[in-house]
């Protein structure tokens, strides 16, 4: 068990995690911090890469697996500081509770297997086999799991934790997430003479009711079904007074299921558009996936097709009943659940086929929320789930507790 000069460290830690202010592209602050830390508890190896991930490495005495522990180290924006109770950068702690921007989502998990890897680590004496690695992602808020890509590529784990919100259950799978574009094509004219022009925005109602038909995907024992919902519409000319629109682009969410691929997302849409150029020729129309560009605090350009996966790691595998067993051992009784957001795990399972279970602090409600917080028993405890995934995994001489 952690004493109580351990626990201090630990949250002092997540304290200084917290008011480290690191929006998506603002990450160096954290990574400097995660440096420090890494460098002062000496592990074999500390260092960002091209996009200003962090990557930590504790090596055993004997060969074995490598097993990595990854988070994002960036949060959304706190702009609205005037509505929190709590200061969102001062990581301010009242009734058992830590307070501040990213504490649940998910710098509480990151302190928290930084400080059990250290901690492992050192009282084993490294007699363990394998390689304990910690990450610490950017831009993961933008783009799940792409800069994860080149994390695993340098560090080829085995086994992968994320530590997103689980409310201490361990999450076995996970929808994906897709965003999907609709553009259709008109011909403007005045408004006073409609019949002149094609207008782009009523062809984009027909085929959004069209959309709106197709019957959900559904998959036995996945969490939630592949619902395609709308969350935009544009037009142009915007302004368009007295336009007839030329133009009008269209965006849904679409909740990927394990097995799902660009192909098959796509089809079914496109079929639809297909089947309707049969009864109006001139319906110019057609869907793909959105893409996103940002700037990396390092300077480098992250780009990619906003496509990440599902998962799912099978609930009797090896390695979810050798966790499950060492962290009931610990005397706690966590369920094999799934998240029902996007997480890294998009590009660790979905993307590398990596076995990739969730185990974080927290309640996935709060992420993203005012007065965001995590409760200072979970931080502890969740520390000593990481010692528990340590302790089924790397073949310690004697087990950590």
């Amino acid at each position: 068990m952690m004493d109580r000069l351990e626990q201090g460290e630990l949250i002092a830690l997540c304290q200084d995690l917290l008011a480290a202010r690191s929006y998506s592209g603002e990450e160096k602050a954290v990574a400097d911090l995660m440096i420090a830390f890494m460098r002062a508890k000496h592990f074999d190896m500390a260092y960002t890469d091209e996009y200003g991930n962090v990557l930590g490495c504790l090596r055993g005495k004997r060969p074995g697996r490598r097993i990595l522990f990854d988070g994002h180290i960036d949060t959304v924006r706190a702009d609205n500081a005037a509505d929190w109770r709590h200061d969102p950068f001062a990581a301010e702690l009242e009734g058992g509770r830590l307070y501040g921007r990213g504490a649940a989502d998910m710098k509480g998990a990151v302190a928290a297997y930084l400080f059990a890897a250290e901690r492992f680590a050192r009282l084993t004496n490294r007699d363990f086999a394998g390689e304990i690695w910690v990450s610490g992602t950017v831009h993961e808020e933008c783009f799940e799991g792409v800069s994860a890509r080149k994390i695993s590529a340098a560090v080829k784990p085995d086994l992968v934790v994320i530590g997103e919100a689980s409310e201490m259950n361990i999450k076995c799978s996970q929808r994906g997430r897709a965003e999907i574009c609709l553009e259709t094509y008109g011909v403007p004219c005045h408004s006073a003479n409609p019949e002149k022009g094609v207008n782009a925005v009523y062809a984009a109602c027909r085929i959004i009711d069209r959309f709106r038909a197709l019957p959900p995907v559904e998959q036995e024992g996945m969490f939630g079904k592949g619902i395609l919902e709308l969350t935009d519409i544009r037009s142009a000319p915007y302004p368009g007074a007295s336009v007839v629109p030329h133009y009008c682009r269209v965006t849904f969410d679409r909740r990927l299921l394990v097995g799902e691929t660009r192909e098959s997302v796509l089809a079914p849409l496109q079929a639809v558009i297909d089947e309707m150029r049969k009864d109006d020729p001139t319906l110019k129309a057609k869907v793909s996936f959105t893409a996103g560009e940002e700037q990396c605090y390092t300077g480098a350009v992250i780009a990619a097709d906003r496509f990440f996966p599902a998962w799912r790691v099978p609930a009797d595998s090896d390695f979810v009943q050798a966790v499950r067993k060492a962290v009931c051992d610990m005397g706690y009784h966590p369920q094999l659940t799934g998240y029902s957001f996007c997480t890294n795990g998009s590009h660790y399972a979905g993307e590398a086929g990596i076995p990739c279970i969730g185990i974080g602090p927290g309640r996935e409600n709060l992420a993203h929320t005012v007065d965001e917080y995590i409760e200072l028993d979970e931080l502890v405890a969740v520390s000593r789930y990481y010692t528990a995934v340590l302790n089924a995994v790397m073949d310690p001489a004697a087990a950590i507790d």
